[in-house]
């Protein structure tokens, strides 16, 4: 069988590193460099003849395009009136070229949306970490520097495609676990040495989210590219939102007003926690955690495209068709109480009976029709059409 797209993507990614060294890094606070060895590693990736391209279709647009400069007095960011058309978002190419020339860095925002080998890679991770995972683009002119120190609020890997890029990496962490809630102000100083890295091509670089850095491309006369993967995954407080949402019309405990005409009262902030005990208590249920782990599900099988291999010219599948499920659709499977499962995906929730959750299953690793039994051709050509389904 042909390499999955998490297999693909792992091995571009993380090379030879173990599932659970890999799972060891993103549950710690520790930066680390992939050393990639082949200089062509992400060649397949990304071009810099990918990105002329893009500039030159209506898609390049602001703000997925952007630009920095280090050199900049105050903020790195380029106003965007200096690389844009006079009116509107879409790019001035002549004007953004020849500010690339005087050193503004080219950054291209979730391009994994419109690159299809970038489109598989994030898909690939997706598959493993079961939360999104976006790549974005940055170029910078030889010598130059886009954004100065600073942190991210999520974890990234910084893959080197081309040229090489002068790295400068701390220890020192002011903000633990840093959200988009996070004040920066570009008041954070680092303390502490910093490691000097050099990134070369096929080289690869892992920063949880908080690690200080900043980078500048070498002196020479190649630009430096790189892709920057994102991994998105939710915070307890970014579940919590959503799930407040969902039980407030459910729960009276969570509907409950705080007597604010008490609280001047001696021990008046008594009466708050007796309104918050049973409202903590409904959010910390099982039944609670439960609908938590489903939303963070569902999260990734709505908010995702679908990379469905389903063409427009699409024909039903034979009994002897082999099949399996699509590598490039997220979905996942819930137990019913009744039996059965809820097939959750891009497009809804299937019901399954018994039957047709073992055929799925099969369908994981991949069968035919005819191999799954009566009644399987039909359901075969359903979750086909759907693209859910895809030959191999």
């Amino acid at each position: 069988m042909s390499e999955t797209l998490g297999e693909a993507a792992w091995r571009l990614a993380f090379g030879g590193l173990s599932p659970e060294q890999v799972f060891a890094l993103r549950e710690g606070a520790a930066w680390r460099l992939l050393p990639g060895g082949a200089v062509d590693r992400y060649a397949g990736l990304l071009s810099i003849a990918d990105l002329d391209a893009f500039l030159r279709t209506d898609a390049a647009r602001h703000p997925r395009v952007t630009m920095a400069d280090g050199g900049r007095q105050g903020s790195a960011a380029i106003p965007p009136d200096e690389y844009l058309q006079t009116e509107g978002s879409r790019i001035d190419l002549p004007r953004l070229l020849a500010r690339h020339d005087a050193g503004g860095s080219l950054v291209v925002s979730q391009f994994h949306e419109l690159h299809a080998p970038l489109a598989q890679l994030c898909r690939g991770l997706e598959k493993i970490f079961l939360h999104p995972v976006q790549a974005n683009i940055y170029l910078t002119p030889p010598g130059a520097q886009g954004f100065r120190v600073h942190f991210d609020t999520h974890d990234v890997l910084v893959m080197q495609v081309s040229g090489a890029k002068s790295w400068r990496v701390w220890d020192d962490i002011p903000f633990p676990l840093p959200s988009r809630a996070t004040p920066w102000a570009n008041k954070q100083n680092p303390a502490g040495v910093p490691h000097a890295l050099t990134l070369n091509p096929g080289d690869a670089l892992y920063l949880p989210r908080g690690v200080m850095h900043e980078a500048a491309a070498q002196t020479g006369d190649a630009p430096s590219l790189h892709i920057t993967l994102g991994f998105l995954e939710a915070s307890i407080a970014d579940m919590l939102r959503e799930l407040l949402e969902i039980l407030e019309a459910e729960n009276p405990a969570l509907r409950a007003s705080i007597p604010s005409w008490r609280l001047a009262e001696a021990g008046g902030t008594a009466a708050i926690a007796a309104r918050l005990a049973p409202a903590l208590a409904a959010l910390s249920s099982e039944a609670a955690q439960e609908r938590l782990a489903l939303a963070a599900m569902d999260r990734i099988t709505q908010d995702r495209l679908p990379l469905s291999q389903r063409s427009l010219a699409h024909r039903p599948p034979g009994a002897d068709a082999k099949l399996r499920l699509s590598d490039g659709m997220h979905h996942h499977l819930v137990p019913l109480p009744e039996g059965g499962g809820a097939l959750r995906w891009y497009g809804g929730v299937e019901n399954l009976n018994a039957t047709e959750c073992a055929w799925l299953a099969q369908l994981a690793e991949g069968a035919t029709p005819a191999s799954l039994g009566e009644g399987a051709l039909a359901f075969c050509q359903r979750l086909a059409a759907l693209g859910l389904l895809e030959p191999y």
